[in-house]
């Protein structure tokens, strides 16, 4: 029978010589981690990698170094920082949530207080709590998720197994340094534990690792097959007048919510006419995956020669590509690419 306390200080001294050098995080055994980053990290790196995180994280305490200073931003700024990210129901609930805490002096410090804020799940919330106040709280990411179905050799397929592997890791996690062994668990599963070719031969837990003992940890943890996506076609509109472009801003709720687009119609729902009378014409199709769909969007462009019906127009030289999200990142690449074009052609 394994003994919790064994592999909680075989992780710990593990951690100490190999964590991970973060921007959100302190050294091991340093003390406790702020709860502002901590929460932004965690928001940040949900279905999103650590290496696309870091540079966004970095961006943001820059920009606003506290709660508070984030809660006072104005909301298309935070959306046009947070656009490559994706998700964007995530700043949305971001900007919120900053709010919450802004107006009520700072973060709840313990997790059902955290888990009642806008955006703040079962994990983020184990998480902060953990981390940034060192309670005795079971977290449990997809890395730890595999470690654990590792270690008891759990054969049922993600997501059934969720239940059980969080059952089994919280009965590892310890009262010395939680937070610290949280993170050692992550990195443990992003470093050594990893979902192909797991390094066990300098894994600090190898002699208990029931998976490794069976020749099976490469094959763990299983999952139910995927469903294929469906598939979902639109219309983008990319309008001229003069030297501006027709931009519009999302309705808060739903896909890129909140978020600066050029107009489109049939891929999400609504059922809208052109923005304005115009010259269409189709200057390429652009694809984009996801979480749910795979979707093409068919691109027109053309020069308004009418009031825009919707939308407002922007200088075309103070677009900020990088203020898009990335669906239309790649629509506004099509449209200029073809636009240039044409002034070449004249």
């Amino acid at each position: 029978m394994r003994d919790s306390k064994v592999i909680g200080a075989q992780l710990l001294e593990w951690y100490d010589r190999h964590a991970r050098v973060l921007p959100w995080r302190i050294p091991p055994g340093k003390g406790n981690a702020d709860p502002y980053r901590v929460w932004l990290s965690e928001i940040m790196l949900q279905q999103t990698t650590v290496a696309a995180v870091k540079a966004y994280f970095e961006r943001f305490t820059s920009l606003w170094p506290t709660v508070q200073a984030l809660a006072a931003a104005e909301d298309a700024r935070v959306m046009a920082e947070w656009a490559g990210l994706g998700y964007y129901a995530r700043a949305r609930n971001l900007l919120a949530c900053a709010r919450q805490v802004s107006e009520a002096g700072g973060f709840p410090t313990t997790r059902e207080g955290l888990q009642a804020l806008p955006g703040i799940g079962p994990y983020t919330s184990a998480a902060i709590a953990a981390i940034a106040y060192d309670l005795p709280e079971t977290v449990v990411d997809g890395n730890v998720e595999r470690v654990v179905a590792r270690l008891f050799a759990v054969e049922t397929p993600l997501p059934t197994a969720k239940p059980e592997l969080v059952a089994l890791a919280g009965g590892l996690t310890p009262g010395h340094r939680p937070g610290d062994y949280a993170q050692a668990m992550m990195d443990l599963g992003a470093t050594i534990c990893t979902p192909r070719n797991p390094a066990c031969g300098i894994c600090p837990l190898i002699g208990d690792c029931d998976a490794r003992q069976q020749g099976i940890a490469a094959e763990l943890p299983r999952k139910l097959r995927k469903t294929a996506k469906p598939n979902r076609k639109g219309v983008v509109w990319v309008a001229w007048r003069g030297g501006s472009l027709l931009l519009e801003t999302r309705p808060a709720k739903g896909l890129l919510g909140g978020m600066m687009s050029f107009p489109s119609t049939g891929w999400d729902g609504r059922d809208l006419p052109p923005p304005g009378q115009a010259d269409w014409r189709e200057i390429g199709e652009v694809r984009h995956v996801f979480t749910h769909f795979n979707l093409s969007l068919t691109v027109l462009q053309g020069k308004l020669t009418g009031p825009p019906q919707r939308g407002h127009l922007v200088p075309a030289q103070d677009l900020d590509r990088n203020g898009l999200p990335g669906l239309m990142r790649k629509v506004w690449d099509v449209a200029q690419a073809e636009h240039d074009s044409l002034k070449e052609q004249a």
